[in-house]
């Protein structure tokens, strides 16, 4: 299994300009894919306690006046070969995940790397990512090494 590495990318970002948060992990060894094909493994391959999880958020957020999400449901903004950029907007924050995957298409040696963008638009927005960074990154981190192993 191949070691998940976390960094902070540089902002702005294409994909969100006005994104104020992000972060970034990526791992090597993943073999020969295409972002759509990264994306659709990874949330096959999600950790079981997720789907609890997503559901809970999904009964706060309702309260809150906030969009249901489904990870395996995130509407696809952008895609290529070697990208795919999905994600929304709510009133509290937008976000996207950027999937993408670097290297020969051909070679097990691809690398691919997870870059989420938000922007906070309130309270609202910077409290829910306060909550949700810590099981966002441990989602994050078990997708990427799923894919890898």
């Amino acid at each position: 299994m191949n070691t998940v590495r976390a960094s902070r990318p540089d902002l702005p970002d294409p994909a969100l300009p006005q994104a104020d948060w992000s972060d970034r992990f990526e791992v090597d060894g993943v073999g020969p894919l295409t972002a759509r094909q990264a994306l659709e493994q990874m949330t096959a391959r999600a950790p079981g306690w997720m789907e609890p999880l997503m559901a809970l958020r999904n009964r706060l957020a309702r309260l809150a006046g906030l969009k249901p999400a489904r990870i395996d449901q995130f509407p696809v903004i952008e895609e290529g070969d070697d990208a795919i950029v999905v994600g929304f907007d709510d009133r509290h924050l937008d976000f996207r995940l950027v999937i993408r995957v670097d290297g020969s298409p051909a070679t097990v040696d691809r690398r691919v790397s997870i870059v989420t963008l938000v922007d906070r638009h309130n309270r609202l927005g910077r409290a829910y990512i306060a909550v949700v960074t810590p099981f966002h990154r441990l989602i994050v981190t078990r997708m990427l090494r799923a894919l890898s192993s």
